[in-house]
């Protein structure tokens, strides 16, 4: 069947069950859940993948829910990502009043795309028409938060690493898929957009206790070691160290104190921090991040208090695949004539799909129709059809392009890709900061 008609085939599967992704995506966002607890919205994902004719594996990385439609032919897999938690935002009007969580990352938006394009590949037929599989996975745990809790998962031995596609790198969940693409919400950016990005900020995860001694505030204060100064101190140290950060490396370094003392009438003795240090390369984070914990002890140092800065491993830079960024944007024109495309470049924040970027071709686009700032209340959909059902679109056409005439396109990028990592180099390379 010619490969255009196998286009329109998609894209008309897609709009005829448009009103139910919405109502998934509806339903996802009704109840967020946060990264490793996400039950409710993996078993939605995996009843919606059944309905669909497709047998699923469950409990990936504790939550993930992966499903496989194989080709008439061997050939490549390549892999649709939908990221299933939320983040914390307790002012959103859709928060969990009691975790605070809410999709106010677009995530819930994210797995509509992922099961808009699942509708579109199975309803169509095309799969007889392809040489090749296509992987449809709903992955944990991409926002990289309450890393005490995650610590006491890996403690009950229930995790290895604590950012989702890390663990499921490490789990071999990525060994049978040689491809991967998944959008992500873009801000302020109500119209119809696909914004292509090239790669991302990496960081590493720190933990920060430091151990003073407790006296009465105001009757011995002398008798006392102040956490909560040396805690200052160290972010003064921090911040004295951003004018060296130089631009080409994209530097940040943001701390919270996840606790400031215990009595406003004890000195603080037991005062936790935690914190990112984030920045365009792997060799700029190594740099960096070492200096970083020299200005924290200084802060202990300084008033005589304990400093434990623990290190560990976080999100790799995103790299994306040039030839895979052009098919989304050819399919997403044929979707919408009417789409902007943006050339959005390099940006600062962080995705674990930079994990998989390093030892398999990877995408991640940006996508219009919401506005707002990302992790804020003011963050909405406000053009559901452009936000996730063009990219469902753009997503089924290029997995045509990828796996149509014997899978020849994607094994051509395949060819001519060379992983910065294999997986055992990414592990090792992993664990290493788990020894920082």
């Amino acid at each position: 069947m010619d490969k255009q008609v196998l286009k329109q085939k998609v894209c008309t599967a897609i709009d005829a069950n448009a009103k139910d992704i919405e109502i998934m995506a509806d339903s996802i966002a009704s109840e967020p859940e946060l990264g490793f607890k996400e039950a409710k919205t993996s078993a939605k994902v995996a009843a919606f993948l059944k309905a669909l004719g497709l047998e699923l594996q469950t409990g990936l990385a504790l939550t993930g829910v992966k499903a496989r439609a194989k080709g008439s032919a061997q050939g490549p897999t390549a892999a649709v990502l939908g990221e299933l938690d939320a983040v914390g935002c307790h002012e959103s009007d859709k928060a969990d009043p009691l975790t605070g969580a809410a999709h106010a990352c677009g995530h819930n938006l994210q797995i509509a795309a992922m099961l808009g394009t699942a509708c579109g590949i199975m309803k169509s037929g095309v799969m007889e028409h392809l040489s090749g599989d296509v992987v449809f996975f709903g992955v944990p745990a991409e926002e990289y938060i309450e890393i005490t809790y995650r610590r006491k998962l890996q403690q009950e031995g229930k995790l290895h690493f604590i950012s989702g596609k890390g663990q499921l790198i490490y789990e071999g969940a990525f060994d049978d898929i040689d491809m991967a693409m998944q959008i992500h919400s873009d801000k302020n950016m109500p119209e119809p957009t696909v914004s292509i990005g090239t790669s991302s900020n990496g960081f590493v995860g720190k933990t920060v206790r430091y151990i003073g001694k407790t006296a009465h505030a105001a009757d011995a204060p002398h008798e006392g070691v102040n956490a909560l100064n040396a805690a200052m101190i160290g972010l003064m140290g921090i911040n004295a160290l951003r004018e060296t950060f130089m631009e080409k490396d994209v530097v940040r370094v943001h701390p919270i104190i996840a606790k400031g003392g215990d009595f406003v009438n004890s000195v603080p003795s037991d005062v936790r921090m935690e914190l990112y240090v984030r920045a365009k390369t792997m060799e700029a984070i190594d740099k960096t991040h070492i200096r970083v914990d020299a200005a924290l002890k200084a802060g202990g140092d300084a008033v005589g208090a304990e400093t434990v800065v623990e290190t560990l491993p976080g999100m790799f830079p995103l790299d994306c695949c040039p030839r895979m960024n052009e098919l989304f944007v050819e399919n997403a024109k044929l979707a919408d004539p009417n789409v902007a495309i943006k050339d959005s470049g390099h940006f600062s924040a962080s995705t674990d799909m930079g994990d998989v970027s390093h030892i398999m071709p990877v995408i991640h686009p940006f996508i219009g129709g919401t506005t707002g700032l990302l992790h804020t209340a003011g963050f909405h959909v406000v053009d559901f059809k452009a936000a996730a059902l063009l990219p469902a679109k753009a997503f089924a056409m290029m997995l045509i392009d990828l796996l149509y005439d014997g899978a020849g396109e994607a094994k051509e990028i395949l060819a001519n890709f060379k992983p910065l990592l294999t997986k055992e180099e990414y592990i090792a390379k992993s664990e290493s900061y788990f020894s920082n």
